[in-house]
């Protein structure tokens, strides 16, 4: 139907036409002059380690604690178990999910709690592979779960509970014993954000750009926080403070206790408030930093205290993927990250600067995972996952199987989260002269049965081809 408006005349419609050329050349100067590059100021609120010893394995009372993705609340992703699982390793059990798993479970004593693509949520034997109880939560899924330990319960987040594409989510708490549940809160838009179980709170964000603070033990909202775009990734906290970025290009650092903002600022710097790209990165907190990348094709690295850029370092691609941070001894303070150039790189946390990279089989989304001196990650484009020396980037691991997160552990284990399955690796027992082969995957790398194998009361596999439309 034409416009109920009169026609401009033709003069006014080249002026107008003008205007918008003009527009759109200084937005395109702006953009130009705040493209993001390379940065790097060492020095600024580096808090270098005080001695080369990387925190012992994390317990609660006699029982193994893994209970965030990222493993600490600060998302660190780096588990140190002393004489702990290293390869070689063989497979113990595999359990067939038949859904796409994108996250990796979370762990409490001898029970990993896992959260499966379809919305299904599993808790299951640690020792066995068998599964001790299921409850079907949604439709659409694709985040970790969380554990508070004291509360008795693990807290799970949904995409979407009636179809399959993000809406009509929500935020759900089960008993970690019975798989009861406690409590549930609707989530409208949906959320993919891990949630972090901190302080007696459930602290994550959902597709509108809200992020939520609930009480563990209720799910009452405490407070919510509403951020220029879409929070996909999840929250790491440090120091009373929550860290986060968003799909405005901006990262954000708030107290916990109440959602007050201490500093929000975009990736270039940019006084027009333009962000270069989106935040699908979960950040790691570490040595007075926050660290994460962008689809910009930047890893950055923000002071942790008053959110200046401390450096950034370009890759080839996209980086969806959320840090692994250490000090690792006889290398120093490290940041792991892969990128969608297929590449993985380990970054000197102070400077940025490359200390090494690695050639991986395909892009890179998910990860990375530091348990002892090896650094895990799994490839879209080969669907394997990889582990290499974290001082010198040496394949020390190859295993057929992983396309986003790689690994969790505790001191006995390492578990492989597959595309649709999830596998128990043991270290390999010392072969003829106490010596132990630096590479290999052991018995079912190759698609061969292992010693125990479950696949879940009542679940048919599916199909996994399903995308969220995230990206």
């Amino acid at each position: 139907m034409p416009s109920p408006r009169p026609r401009l005349t033709r003069r006014r419609v080249l002026i107008a036409a003008g205007a918008v050329v003009v527009a759109l050349g200084v937005a395109a100067t702006v953009l130009i002059l705040h493209s993001p590059g390379n940065v790097s100021h060492p020095k600024l609120s580096f808090t270098a380690p005080a001695s080369p010893t990387r925190p012992p394995a994390r317990k609660a009372g006699p029982a193994f604690l893994w209970p965030d993705y990222g493993y600490d609340s600060a998302r660190t992703r780096d588990f140190d178990p002393a004489g702990g699982p290293a390869p070689p390793f063989r497979v113990g059990w595999h359990f067939l999910d038949g859904a796409l798993l994108e996250f990796p479970p979370v762990i409490e004593g001898n029970t990993l709690y896992l959260l499966d693509d379809d919305g299904m949520a599993r808790a299951i034997d640690a020792r066995t592979g068998r599964v001790r109880w299921h409850v079907k939560l949604g439709t659409l899924a694709a985040a970790s779960p969380a554990i508070d330990v004291r509360a008795g319960l693990v807290v799970f987040v949904l995409l979407s509970t009636t179809g399959s594409t993000p809406a009509n989510g929500r935020v759900a708490a089960l008993s970690q014993r019975t798989g009861k549940l406690l409590w549930s809160r609707r989530i409208a838009a949906g959320s993919e954000s891990s949630p972090l179980v901190w302080g007696g709170h459930v602290y994550f964000g959902d597709q509108s750009g809200a992020v939520y603070c609930l009480s563990a033990t209720t799910g009452r909202l405490d407070w919510v926080y509403h951020a220029q775009g879409a929070v996909k990734g999840g929250v790491a906290q440090s120091g009373g403070i929550i860290y986060f970025g968003d799909y405005a290009g901006r990262v954000y650092a708030l107290h916990a206790d109440s959602g007050r903002v201490l500093w929000d600022v975009g990736t270039n710097g940019s006084a027009f408030g333009f962000g270069s790209g989106n935040f699908y990165s979960t950040p790691a907190v570490a040595f007075g930093r926050v660290y994460l990348g962008n689809t910009d094709g930047f890893v950055y690295s923000f002071a942790a205290r008053t959110g200046q850029l401390a450096w950034s370092r370009a890759t080839g691609a996209y980086v969806y993927a959320s840090p692994a941070v250490a000090d690792v001894p006889g290398l120093g303070p490290t940041v792991y990250m892969g990128s969608y150039d297929s590449r993985f790189y380990a970054f000197n946390a102070a400077s940025g600067a490359i200390r090494w990279s690695h050639a991986a089989g395909g892009r890179i989304s998910g990860a990375a995972t530091i348990v002892g001196h090896v650094v895990y990650y799994s490839d879209l484009g080969t669907r394997t996952t990889t582990g290499l020396d974290a001082r010198s980037g040496r394949v020390v691991f190859s295993f057929h199987d992983g396309a986003f997160n790689p690994v969790i552990a505790d001191d006995r284990a390492l578990y492989l989260d597959g595309y649709i399955t999830l596998y128990e690796l043991l270290p390999r027992p010392p072969t003829h002269g106490g010596r132990r082969s630096s590479r290999g995957s052991g018995a079912g790398a190759h698609g061969r049965s292992s010693r125990r194998s479950s696949t879940g009361a009542g679940h048919r596999r599916r199909s996994v081809s399903r995308s969220r439309g995230r990206r």
